[in-house]
């Protein structure tokens, strides 16, 4: 689901919450007076948007080299993978260069892995996405000491190859069966795996819901003396299958469906539907014998992830009940296929899938974080699950935010030579992330104090970091640092980006607060015209997300529904409306109170908050309360429609692109999450939606959706359209050929703001 998830930062004069509590004041909006906010110039148009001529210089595909003193990337053009220092940050070599590498001839790279030894990498090429996060392949082997690039297979395109931790194998995955590569044998190829078949088996692969709503493409390792692959199996034949109509289209065309429109045919398991039957298997190389792991696993349980260990007698499995609230952690025998739990946590209402990402396993040590006691912290095991150390709350007293707790968002990694744990959190409040190290006597230092949002990419020895920070009114910064948060070197300042923005007619960005009528807090940000006048009436347009954990209220630069500086909300403001946006009730960054009291009733809460934004709204004086729209994205299409049907009329419009209208047509590993089944849960799926809220829809409604979505499908807007169809709301409908949840290619997105846009004039202005 989650569109916007770890997507899409306030200038040096800000304002705390807590500071405004102190003044006496409830209701209070924090005015950050930025250079940029006070230049004329010219206008911004839709094409240099979607073409994301804001999006500023990044570096791409950072990764920091086994030698300890070094990181790659890949250069802008795509033609080279370029070696830095971590000690100044200058390029200290080339590692690859399509235009002078012997053997295969490539047009650019796309991606690339190291190997562990660091004498060779594969090359990614002509990559063809598939779901959100897989996608098929071309890769090539490079031997960096002979300058030779070679085939990983010539017998079709690959999927998530992995090296073996001696760099002398490579697994991937072709057509749901995995293969393997043995460099000493003159790249000699065979098969793992024989029953994969594309709707029945995959090995080594999450089938999609596993992969969308579990965040990860690849569910095989290598065990540490790389004589076993150990992998998990999903046996998808029972689930049911969801069929897309495919046209011929444009940009690409699709010609085999020219005169008869074709099918994509995919399993999708939805709420309280059969899912995948998982299992855990490894085999030995040497002998080519098969195992089945004996994993302790409810029929419909799921198993998210699988690590490798440095010990080649455990490999982690990280097991889930259906209801997500019981994670275990087995490490498991490969060659004698026993399990033994080491660790059980239990959390009231669910497991955040953050957790997954966040797993770090060290020669001695793993890294999990948890919720269980309301916030989430970091809890250090051995490797035979004796607890060693929590870090929880790394600062006493009141919090800016006022929620007086530290919430850990990323973990970077555990040295196992000095005990110190590196990671991100919010501490200063929900809207600003800085990074951290916690040392092995509990003391904690803050690496990046400056106020903003803050996070690392640390060399293989944690000795130096690179430090991505921006805030609201500041674009991408990227500096090297040593891991006392000095500042070494700056790396990339986007100073281009701040001259080209500021050449614009660019309007001010606020960050505020201020207290529902139910006494619940609520935070926010704004974009105002540049020409700003506090006696003028501006209608407003609201864009939210509101789904649970995430968060669009932050102080950092790719804020918006276009990112970039929020431009597509400064496009907006040119055209002379005020842009709110405030989390809900059920968004995260501040705790699992906030975040779970939506649990079995998603949508009823976010959307009363979302209508108490916009009543707040119009008391203000420069607001014009009769003219106030919402539109949002995915999740944020579902709260759309669920405000506009609340009950009280507070939007005049709204557009809902690719929205949820009913749960029971969403997939079970992230609706059950939150909702239970709808067996458990049957008035909370049937009595809170859009489509049961039909008759009391208010305001002028614009439906937007790709026919091609495979995470919402179409069905849910063809079912919300009948029911306002029965109840008689008159409403406008686009429907994308070929797209899918993004709605991209082309011109598309382009078209699709425009007519966003342009509603937004008809009814607003």
């Amino acid at each position: 689901m989650n569109f916007f998830k770890r997507q899409i930062a306030s200038f040096n004069v800000y304002f705390s919450f807590s500071q405004i509590q102190k003044a006496g004041l409830s209701l209070c909006l924090i005015l950050l007076c930025s250079p940029m906010a006070m230049m004329a110039g010219q206008e911004l148009n839709l094409k240099e948007i979607t073409r994301g001529d804001f999006r500023g210089e990044q570096m791409s595909a950072v990764t920091p080299l086994s030698d300890k003193e070094s990181y790659a990337c890949i250069s802008s053009d795509g033609k080279k993978i370029v070696k830095y220092s971590f000690r100044n940050g200058k390029e200290t070599g080339v590692i690859f260069d399509v235009a002078t590498a012997r053997g295969e001839k490539i047009e650019k790279v796309e991606g690339y892995i190291m190997s562990p030894d660091g004498k060779n990498i594969l090359i990614q090429t002509k990559t063809q996405p598939i779901y959100r996060r897989s996608f098929k392949a071309t890769y090539y082997i490079y031997n960096i000491g002979n300058n030779k690039l070679v085939p990983l297979s010539e017998k079709g395109a690959q999927q998530t190859p992995i090296w073996s931790p001696d760099g002398y194998q490579i697994a991937f995955v072709r057509d749901n069966n995995i293969h393997l590569v043995k460099l000493l044998y003159d790249n000699a190829e065979s098969q793992v795996t024989k029953d994969g078949k594309f709707n029945e088996v995959i090995n080594g692969l999450p089938d999609w819901v596993n992969e969308e709503e579990f965040s990860f493409n690849s569910s095989m390792v290598f065990t540490a003396d790389s004589r076993q692959i150990v992998w998990i199996r999903y046996d998808e034949s029972m689930v049911r299958e969801y069929s897309i109509p495919m046209f011929k289209g444009m940009n690409p065309a699709l010609d085999d469906n020219t005169i008869y429109p074709g099918t994509y045919s995919y399993k999708y398991p939805k709420a309280g539907e059969e899912n995948s039957k998982v299992s855990v298997l490894s085999y030995d190389i040497k002998s080519h014998q098969t195992r089945t792991i004996q994993v302790p696993l409810d029929t419909d349980g799921y198993i998210p992830r699988i690590k490798a260990t440095s010990d080649p007698s455990k490999i982690a499995i990280f097991t889930l009940n259906r209801h997500q609230d019981c994670l275990r952690i087995y490490m498991a025998n490969p060659l004698s296929t026993v399990c033994q739990m080491i660790i059980e946590d239990q959390v009231e209402k669910y497991i955040n899938e953050n957790v997954f990402a966040n797993v770090e396993l060290t020669k001695d040590h793993l890294v999990l974080t948890s919720e269980r006691d309301g916030y989430n912290h970091i809890y250090l095991y051995g490797l035979n699950g004796q607890l060693q150390r929590t870090i929880g709350d790394v600062l006493q007293g009141e919090r800016p935010g006022g929620e007086g707790h530290t919430i850990v968002t990323t973990v970077y990694g555990y040295d196992e030579a000095s005990g110190d744990l590196y990671f991100a959190a919010l501490n200063e409040g929900p809207t600003d992330q800085r990074v951290y190290v916690s040392h092995k006597n509990g003391k904690v230092d803050c690496l990046t104090p400056k106020a903003g949002w803050n996070s690392a990419v640390f060399s293989s020895d944690f000795k130096k970091f690179i430090c991505n920070w921006s805030d609201l009114n500041h674009p991408m910064t990227y500096t090297l640092c040593d891991n006392k948060g000095k500042t070494l070197e700056t790396l990339i300042d986007n100073k281009k980006l701040v001259e080209k923005y500021t050449s614009y007619s660019m309007g001010g960005k606020e960050l505020f607060a201020f207290t529902t009528s139910e006494n619940v807090k609520l935070c926010g940000w704004m974009v105002k015209p540049a020409d700003f006048n506090p006696n003028k009436k501006y209608p407003v347009v609201m864009f939210q997300y509101g789904g649970p954990g995430n968060q669009q209220v932050c102080n950092k630069w790719n804020v918006g529904m276009s990112g970039q500086g929020a431009i597509l909300e400064q496009y907006l403001a040119q055209r002379g409306y005020v842009v709110v946006c405030v989390d809900n009730r059920g968004t995260g960054g501040r705790g699992a109170a906030f975040e779970k009291c939506t649990y079995l009733r998603l949508g009823e809460l976010e959307a009363r908050d979302q209508v108490e934004t916009a009543l707040w709204l119009g008391k203000q004086s420069f607001v014009d309360a009769k003219h106030i729209a919402i539109w949002g994205w995915s999740y944020g299409g579902w709260n759309t429609l669920m405000s506009m049907s609340e009950g009280r009329e507070v939007f005049c419009a709204g557009v809902a692109i690719a929205p949820p209208t009913c749960w029971r047509y969403y997939d079970t590993v992230y609706t059950e999450r939150f909702m239970r089944t709808p067996k458990e849960n049957p008035s909370g799926y049937d009595e809170v939606n859009p489509i049961v809220r039909a008759p009391k829809l208010h305001g002028a409604l614009l439906l937007c959706h790709g026919m091609a979505d495979d995470n919402v499908h179409y069905q849910n807007t063809a079912e919300y359209v009948e029911a306002l169809v029965q109840a008689d709301k008159d409403f406008r409908q686009l429907v994308y050929t070929n797209r899918n949840h993004s709605i991209f290619g082309g011109n598309t997105r382009n078209h699709l703001f425009r007519q966003c846009i342009d509603f937004f004039d008809e009814h607003l202005k």
